[in-house]
């Protein structure tokens, strides 16, 4: 698998400088052709029209709207509802490639907006995902032979190619154009069951893709997690892998008691990268089924919770590296690891970068998969619940520091007023806490971070240029309550459940319970803030160059408890969209906040924000189009209010 440096570099400056010498050519396309901007998920633009010393002048250009309203009744009669608007289009020769939370793929003239064609794979026949967001999906993959494009969505149990020009199937891909994932799998599944939420990835003459399985289900037999690989012309199956080892393959024996036998879920619903010159695909794997309880499951459980680095030909392990052994916190692995070249003075090394929930980067040789920097096995906390075995130690990377909050304790709440941290010392009271591992308990665990992260699905940004990694966390306790289950279901037969509505971690504080008008008053959360933030970390040193807060949260500003009350300029916000880093200087991000912010790569200062009245939960992504003109473009809003936002110079 080694390839001569010679040749790396030619790679690189075969992906680098054809995107960098438009930059300088005004009237020159620079597209955005992956859901990441390359096929190693860098979320990087060599774009430099917009800069630091212009964005104040950024404006609204266009909007197009989704037409995602409340979708028709499935055929189980009960409507699926769409969720939050989470696509990163695809930009190709003057083209937006991208799907709708209902998963209709549309195109559009990527210098108005304007509708090109769209295809709806009726995704809402289904009925509502077992996932508790409504139906969601971040993006699309494309391919060409040069001569014609194809667009790919996998949508729930559906893998469908369109054509690009027109938005129609291709007939000779599959059946009519589409793959059923769930045909070839080992044991039969309910399909209903098995969805996808992130985009596939192209290498080559493959379309390569895991699947999504909604936390919520916790049954013997509920779907694995298997990763395949499909001819992008015939829609033959040329591959799969096992996320959960069968006997005689490797990492079978960390499944104690056949646990293999039945144990689903351990699947890769976030997007994959890949090495191009290399062809290693890497997998950012999950957690096992159940999140939260793994007395069905002792051992470690690979390849649980591990980052995965495969053959991108052939489906074969090349190495792997777990990074939570036997996991009961839902620290999915939730980000696309970055496919990066770091550069100190005259030494070059090729690493994946691993964002996670926990708040870490985990950073390794892109070949051999050996740390860039020593990680060490802490022992961590056991577990109280009859039947489980929590793993003794834990991963921890020497460097870089996290870059959230971890683990929870009284120096931790929210402390703006006495009555308000009385409050939330009273609530801490009720509930088990402690260090970062800390297992559910049926007290009940507050967990830091919690299952949104640290790092979320939208993961972070490198700029090769500076070696600089932008990464937003937030800063979000859970709580984990598990229960015994008196009475199983065809979606959850566990022994212990978490009974994710039987208790709340808001803090409620007396005398502030409803505003003036009567009205119930949202709790406080728990923590203190801030509750999202930016990271600029330097990947040669691994050390912290800056953090600031991302975001404000305005139920937390406008409290009636804390009215009067100094508080922080910016309080930060929680949520899981990452940033888009540019050669102008600038990192665009949301957060999941309401407003668009333009950030100083330097030193994280605002340079620009935009009010976008309503959430910002997706990745932004930047383009440049034939006529010369170039866009910042974000998706807004969840339901019937979604929308594509872009914004240029005037």
């Amino acid at each position: 698998m080694t390839v001569p440096r010679c040749v790396r570099d030619a790679v690189l400056l075969a992906v680098l400088v054809p995107a960098a010498a438009t930059a300088q050519g005004a009237g020159r396309l620079v597209e955005w052709p992956t859901y990441g901007g390359d096929a190693g998920g860098m979320k990087y633009s060599t774009l430099a029209d917009i800069h630091r010393g212009n964005v104040s002048a950024l404006a609204p250009a266009w909007r197009w709207n989704t037409g995602d309203a409340a979708s028709p009744p499935a055929d189980s009669g009960r409507p699926a509802r769409p969720g939050n608007f989470q696509a990163t289009p695809l930009m190709i020769n003057d083209t937006l490639y991208l799907p709708t939370p209902l998963n209709v793929v549309v195109a559009l003239d990527a210098s108005n907006g304007r509708e090109l064609w769209r295809f709806d794979p009726g995704a809402y026949r289904a009925g509502q995902p077992s996932n508790g967001t409504g139906l969601v999906h971040r993006g699309v993959a494309a391919w060409s032979d040069g001569h014609s494009r194809r667009i790919f969505i996998n949508s729930r149990w559906r893998l469908i190619a369109l054509d690009a020009a027109t938005g129609k199937p291709i007939p000779s891909f599959g059946s009519n154009g589409e793959v059923d994932l769930t045909a070839q799998l080992d044991r039969a599944v309910n399909r209903r069951h098995y969805t996808n939420t992130s985009p596939p990835v192209v290498w080559g003459d493959l379309v390569i893709l895991g699947n999504g399985v909604g936390d919520r289900l916790a049954y013997k037999g509920d779907p694995p997690g298997d990763v395949q690989a499909f001819d992008v012309r015939t829609g033959r199956r040329v591959w799969a892998f096992r996320t959960v080892p069968v006997a005689g393959e490797a990492g079978n024996e960390t499944w104690e008691q056949d646990s293999w036998r039945f144990t689903g879920h351990t699947n890769v619903w976030a997007p994959f990268t890949v090495d191009s010159a290399r062809g290693l695909v890497y997998l950012p794997v999950g957690t096992p089924s159940n999140d939260w309880y793994g007395g069905r499951r002792p051992g470690a459980n690979l390849f649980g919770e591990a980052i995965v680095a495969l053959d991108a030909r052939t489906g074969t392990r090349v190495w792997h590296y777990q990074l939570v052994h036997h996991g009961l916190w839902d620290y999915d692995l939730p980000a696309p690891p970055n496919v990066v070249t770091i550069r100190a003075g005259a030494r070059r090394t090729d690493a994946v970068v691993v964002p996670t929930k926990q708040g870490w980067i985990f950073a390794f040789d892109r070949v051999t998969g050996k740390p860039l920097w020593p990680i060490e096995e802490r022992a961590v906390p056991p577990s109280d619940v009859p039947g489980e075995r929590a793993w003794p130690t834990q991963p921890a990377p020497s460097k870089p520091k996290a870059f959230a909050q971890q683990g929870f304790g009284a120096d931790d709440v929210i402390a703006f007023t006495p009555a308000v941290k009385a409050a939330a010392l009273a609530q801490l009271q009720l509930f088990v806490s402690g260090p970062l591992y800390t297992p559910p308990s049926l007290k009940g665990t507050i967990t830091n971070p919690g299952a949104i992260g640290g790092a979320g699905w939208g993961g972070a940004a490198f700029d090769p240029e500076t070696n600089l990694l932008y990464v937003k966390a937030t800063n979000s306790p859970a709580l984990w309550k598990l229960a015994r289950r008196a009475t199983p279901s065809d979606t959850n037969d566990n022994d212990y459940f978490t009974d994710l509505g039987g208790s709340s971690l808001g803090v409620v504080v007396p005398g502030f319970e409803k505003d003036a008008a009567g009205k119930p008053v949202p709790p406080l959360p728990i923590n203190k803030p801030p509750y999202g933030t930016l990271t600029a970390i330097d990947l040669a040193t691994g050390e912290t160059r800056w953090q600031v807060p991302l975001g404000d949260t305005p139920s937390v500003r406008t409290h009636p408890a804390l009215a009067g009350v100094t508080l922080p300029p910016a309080l930060g916000v929680a949520g899981s969209p990452g940033p888009l880093a540019t050669r102008g200087g600038l990192v665009f991000a949301s957060g999941g906040g309401n407003t668009l912010y333009a950030f100083d790569a330097r030193d994280g200062r605002v340079r620009w924000s935009h009010d976008l009245g309503t959430m910002g939960y997706a990745n932004p992504m930047t383009y440049r189009t034939r006529a010369g003109r170039q866009f910042v473009v974000i998706a807004t809003g969840a339901g019937a209010n979604t929308s594509l936002r872009a914004f240029a110079l005037p």
